[in-house]
């Protein structure tokens, strides 16, 4: 579903990400950690297009992003992607409800799944409110369920935990498992919480070697 092909990437001369290779499968959800500054926010945007690399590729569905122009790489973000970020970028101006159907919109597509969304990440009612009513726990909620809303192939998920309370957390991870599960996606997550990780079917480790499978632990 997703190749990661001799992916590098420096800025200002200092290499970040260096030869990165893997391949991500249909159905997988798939955790990666790693000390802070190691490159795993910079990969998340490679493989979205939203950076480009000093070299390597990547691969969705066995063609290569980098081979997209402009308009070609926005369709595929928003036709086949969802997207956690750590800062929300809920939109203000739009109610809660707008904000989780704006993907559907996007893509034509009718807007009632919206609700069932609002509902799943335990804020049913307040499809009226406005972000600036909300917490920053239930932001992120907002975020999760406006990345998973219009059923994408690939889920990229930065710290979808990290302004979230243990079971909230727990909730919201069960919801995109079920998700991936169901329609047969791809997510990686990134994140520095060994709880949230233990809810991925593996994890890896980013090192300023590469991508490698974490140790089991006993």
């Amino acid at each position: 579903m997703l190749e990661l092909r001799d992916l590098t990437k420096s800025y200002n001369g200092r290499s970040v990400l260096n030869a990165i290779s893997y391949r991500f499968k249909a159905g997988e959800f798939v955790a990666i950690m790693g000390e802070s500054g190691v490159g795993k926010s910079t990969l998340l945007n490679l493989i979205a297009g939203l950076d480009a690399s000093d070299s390597g590729h990547v691969l969705v569905d066995g063609a290569p992003i980098t081979a997209l122009d402009d308009d070609a790489a926005t369709r595929l973000r928003r036709t086949r992607m969802g997207f956690i970020f750590q800062a929300f970028h809920v939109l203000p101006h739009l109610t809660l409800l707008q904000n989780i159907a704006l993907p559907l919109l996007l893509n034509g597509r009718p807007a009632a799944r919206a609700n069932a969304m609002l509902a799943a990440v335990g804020l049913a009612g307040r499809g009226n409110d406005f972000p600036r009513q909300l917490s920053g726990g239930e932001m992120q909620r907002v975020a999760i369920a406006r990345a998973l809303v219009h059923h994408p192939a690939l889920v990229l998920a930065d710290e979808p935990t990290g302004n979230l309370d243990p079971d909230t957390a727990a909730s919201v991870l069960d919801l995109l498992r079920s998700e991936v599960k169901a329609n047969g996606a791809c997510a990686i997550m990134v994140t520095h919480s060994h709880a949230a990780a233990a809810k991925a079917d593996k994890t890896l480790v980013l090192t300023r070697s590469g991508l490698a499978l974490a140790p089991a632990v006993s």
